[in-house]
């Protein structure tokens, strides 16, 4: 591949980097894009890098808010992820969704931008929220053939079964761990052509076995501490991301 001066990542909380945080620093996260650049840091020093992803955020706001932005910075790689939080909410159309998701890609790779998209997970795998899994898997059909078209990279996180262990997930049962973004960064190096040293796919140690009382117990504190509060948030038409700004919102050097 060729030299890549410029990355911009688009995105919610997936590509924000929840729930990574850098050494010392409780809101400060690092995820699988920073990592990205750091590789493609590594590999071309120089890089400049920006990360527009808010998290919370739907397609729609992703393509009306970050789009203009990462045409402007002319960029030379995209990553784009988009819609979970979309199928998270009833009566989400995934065809309609589709339209709005090409669109944008459209407009990323007239700028003569590599753009890389993301299926979603397997919500099977997560074991949570398997009742949106057939509007999900539609909505991979058309990223799929959205990449074709345009002519992208894709990132098929529905066949990555090493992250269905729970250790790649943090404990709000949504977002990768620091493993898991850190194998996240490995596997999106691969699909773009970049050598890194690590492997995505090494098996996990054995897990240790949790008892049925500490299971329940971490079901509570689950419901507890995000479902509860998300359903809030759903209820009074309010997002995690509201008032929040992109943390990298111009390409500066790492």
């Amino acid at each position: 591949m060729g030299r890549i001066r410029t990355y911009v990542a688009l995105g919610d909380s997936f590509t924000e980097g929840l729930n990574d945080p850098y050494p010392g620093e409780r809101d400060r996260f690092r995820g699988w894009a920073d990592r990205l650049a750091e590789h493609l840091d590594a590999r071309d020093p120089g890089l400049r890098y920006a990360n527009l992803a808010v998290r919370g955020k739907l397609v729609r706001q992703i393509v009306d808010d970050q789009v203009p932005r990462a045409v402007e910075l002319s960029p030379d790689l995209v990553t784009f992820c988009g819609g979970g939080n979309d199928m998270l909410r009833p009566g989400a159309d995934p065809d309609a969704l589709a339209v709005v998701f090409d669109d944008a890609v459209r407009r990323l790779r007239a700028t003569g931008a590599r753009v890389v998209v993301f299926t979603g997970f397997d919500p099977r795998g997560l074991n949570t929220a398997t009742r949106i899994r057939g509007r999900a898997a539609t909505f991979n059909m058309h990223l799929r053939a959205i990449a074709d078209r345009r002519d992208c990279d894709v990132v098929d996180l529905w066949s990555l079964r090493v992250f269905n262990d729970r250790r790649a997930w943090f404990e709000d049962r949504l977002h990768l761990s620091p493993e898991g973004h850190r194998r996240m960064a490995l596997r999106v190096a691969e699909v773009i052509g970049v050598p890194v040293r690590g492997d995505w796919r090494e098996p996990w140690p054995p897990p240790s076995p949790a008892g049925w009382i500490t299971s329940r117990r971490a079901d509570l504190h689950w419901a507890r501490a995000y479902l509860l509060p998300w359903i809030g948030r759903r209820a009074t038409g309010r997002s995690s991301g509201d008032g929040r700004d992109p943390k990298r919102p111009n390409a500066l050097p790492l």
